[in-house]
């Protein structure tokens, strides 16, 4: 059973930049691809980026290429999605997962998440 807590989202205005964490407990972290989703009520989990397991291979949603940059450190057991040129429809909460898979971009691919930390972008 693998753990995840997100951390670091908050309030920033239009153009701020945030960087959200998630540390992962309960298996072994480099094992694992992960992603990064975002949902907005009423609406689907959103795919915003995902990274390979040893971090050399990363892809990301359109509507975040260029301003959204994916990392992970293995030795901390912790990925990271640093965020910049927020604009207010990257409002959402944001969610890390694991998967087994090498590749995967859609929620139904993806075994355990966190509980999710909200992004609020003010224009």
């Amino acid at each position: 059973q693998v753990q995840l807590v997100e951390s670091g989202g908050g309030l920033v205005q239009a153009g701020g930049s945030l960087r959200l964490s998630c540390a992962a407990s309960g298996g072994t972290f480099s094992s694992y691809t992960m992603g990064w989703f975002r949902q907005v009520p009423g609406k689907e989990r959103e795919f915003v980026a995902r990274i390979s397991r040893s971090g050399s291979s990363t892809h990301y949603a359109d509507s975040v290429k260029g301003r959204f940059t994916i990392s992970r450190d293995n030795a901390k057991n912790t990925v990271y999605l640093e965020m910049n040129s927020l604009k207010p429809e990257d409002t959402a909460v944001y969610y890390c997962a694991t998967t087994t898979a090498i590749f995967a971009t859609t929620s139904e691919g993806y075994d355990y998440w966190g509980q999710g930390t909200q992004v609020t972008v003010s224009s």
